[in-house]
């Protein structure tokens, strides 16, 4: 998760927090994640379904995909836990992951948006059974 100054761009800050988390292992991280800025699309923005909100604060994010669909972007790319992202890391996702609030819907977006159904596998394009 990225957290941003008011003034941000928040392609900025997920830049930064990527590169911040990325770089330190790769001499060549800074242009893999230059490359990766590349495919960068907006998924969702807007409020978020979230149990901390309240009738006078909510949460609101911001979603951006990312995708590298040949894995060459990232192989090399080895997150490090930063001061604010103690528990960073790559994972395949699936059903299996037990996802915060709203993210679930997040994820699905993203999933339409690369025609990757066999990956969820209650969505009705699945391949998967359910469990």
């Amino acid at each position: 998760m990225a957290i941003y100054l008011f003034s941000e761009h928040v392609s900025a800050a997920i830049k930064r927090e990527l590169t911040e988390e990325a770089i330190n292992s790769n001499a060549n991280g800074a242009k893999h994640v230059d490359e990766l800025f590349k495919t960068a699309d907006s998924i969702y923005k807007g409020y978020v379904d979230d149990p901390r909100n309240t009738d006078n604060a909510w949460i609101e994010t911001e979603a951006t995909n990312m995708h590298d669909e040949t894995g060459e972007l990232t192989k090399d790319l080895k997150l490090e836990a930063g001061d604010d992202a103690s528990h960073v890391k790559w994972y395949r996702l699936d059903r299996d992951h037990n996802l915060y609030a709203s993210h679930e819907k997040t994820i699905q977006m993203v999933i339409e948006k690369h025609g990757a159904y066999e990956y969820w596998h209650d969505h009705p394009n699945s391949t998967k059974s359910t469990l």
